[in-house]
């Protein structure tokens, strides 16, 4: 992890760790790597979702900007893929989301995309950790007089993402009866006009923002309201959530059953492989990817790779070897040829897309894979606990142990988050008691050594 920037930009608590100082200097610092200093005023577009903080944070990254000679073009509230969209439809050198995606609301983030809508890659990062960091001050580079950069708003940046995720659909939803819960976050100015204008009857959960109550029991993190809603209305063929930014999206089947992002995938690859539109015959997830999604690749003629947690690592992969669809058990989907990022909204027009087009219920396509038991553990730890993890005897003995008792069935993963203070205790096999209790013994020992 990089010394400001995490697996998915820079995330903090708002004006605590992630500050109008920093913001503003992040601005001229992104300004200075990105941007092409032979044009006298470069474009950058910001977007930010439904949090509390993102005004502040937009001003201060808006300042920033423009005091070294780049001219801003605000979206207002958008998912983080329509930022991702429209730096290339609106010709922008870079675009920036400010968000924290599926955290609380008193954390927020800040992302940056280069003029392609890709995620910026680990060097360029470090370049900009390099200006905010060292000896250099950014400030340094602020212009005066006639270069200062100017502020214009999109009034359209919420309708020209709509229709972009619309052209990607090719026929009606009509006769669908779906509920969208939007996590009080971007969807909450997307959703229902979306879906709506692709045919389908929706019904609206958490799409009323106030500030502070993004993600707050709701959306893709909190999936038990939209499991219950399901069940309660018995002409709803399925429920889509989506996280705080948008970018993420699980689905509930008629049953009100979960269907996470391994069961999407596996939907989507395998609809994509009938109809030979799957680049390559593979699809790309990560080291935490359901071991029946493995099974489910290799019985239907499918390679499966695997990478470092973060779709921005799914993504790297992608471009690197040519493949067109990936994603994350999280719900980050991929279509690399509607998208450069993963999009909720996206995902769940595919699938619901899949769903019209076979004539059949989403409990039936999930069938396609069986998942193995599998349970994660949470430890909330430091810094410095995160730090002390990759060494510590005691809590790689612990490893050890339940990785020779599972052999060959099941496996151990252990890992910082890229985005939140925790370690994560991910063991997966095929006996379900057996995968709980060695769960809870090596978190056992982790919350011993360094909590």
């Amino acid at each position: 992890m990089g010394r400001l920037f995490g697996t998915d930009g820079i995330r903090g608590i708002a004006n605590k760790d992630l500050t109008v100082e920093l913001a503003t200097k992040l601005g001229r610092a992104a300004a200075t790597v990105l941007i092409n200093k032979t044009n006298s005023h470069p474009v950058v577009i910001i977007g930010k979702d439904t949090r509390l903080s993102s005004d502040m944070l937009e001003s201060a990254m808006t300042a920033g900007l423009c005091s070294v000679g780049a001219s801003v073009i605000t979206l207002g509230v958008v998912p983080t893929p329509a930022v991702a969209f429209l730096v290339g439809k609106y010709k922008a050198d870079a675009g920036i989301m400010i968000s924290a995606s599926h955290n609380s609301y008193e954390y927020n983030g800040i992302k940056i995309f280069s003029g392609d809508g890709y995620k910026l890659p680990d060097y360029l990062e470090e370049k900009i950790e390099d200006i905010i960091l060292g000896k250099d001050d950014p400030a340094d580079a602020c212009v005066s007089d006639s270069a200062i950069g100017t502020v214009t708003h999109a009034e359209n940046a919420i309708r020209d993402y709509i229709d972009h995720v619309k052209s990607t659909v090719h026929f009606s939803l009509d006769g669908l009866e779906v509920a969208l819960d939007c996590a009080n976050g971007s969807a909450s100015a997307s959703a229902e006009t979306l879906f709506t204008e692709l045919g389908a009857t929706v019904h609206m959960l958490n799409q009323s923002p106030d500030g502070i109550n993004v993600n707050e029991n709701c959306g893709s993190t909190h999936m038990e309201g939209l499991m219950e809603y399901v069940k309660a209305n018995d002409s709803i063929c399925a429920g889509m959530a989506f996280d705080g930014d948008a970018d993420r999206c699980l689905a509930v089947d008629e049953n009100g059953e979960l269907i996470d992002g391994d069961f999407i995938m596996a939907i989507c690859a395998l609809d994509m492989k009938s109809r030979g539109k799957l680049a390559k015959n593979s699809v790309v997830g990560t080291i935490m990817t359901n071991l029946g999604f493995v099974r489910c690749c290799e019985e239907n003629g499918i390679r499966f790779e695997a990478t470092k947690v973060g779709d921005r690592y799914v993504l790297e992969e992608m471009l690197l070897d040519g493949y067109n669809f990936g994603g994350e058990q999280s719900g980050h989907v991929i279509f690399r040829d509607f998208a450069t990022t993963g999009d909720g909204q996206l995902t769940a027009a595919q699938l619901l897309s899949i769903v019209k087009r076979r004539e059949g219920k989403l409990s039936s396509l999930a069938t396609l894979m069986a998942r193995f038991p599998q349970t994660t553990v949470n430890i909330t730890v430091s810094a410095e606990g995160k730090r002390q993890f990759f060494t510590d005897s005691k809590v790689k003995a612990a490893m050890r142990k339940a990785e020779k008792e599972l052999q060959d069935t099941g496996r151990i993963i252990v890992r910082p988050s890229g985005t939140e203070p925790l370690l994560r205790v991910m063991v997966e096999g095929q006996n379900g008691e057996q995968i709980q209790r060695l769960a809870g013994e090596v978190a056992k020992v982790i919350r011993e050594e360094l909590v």
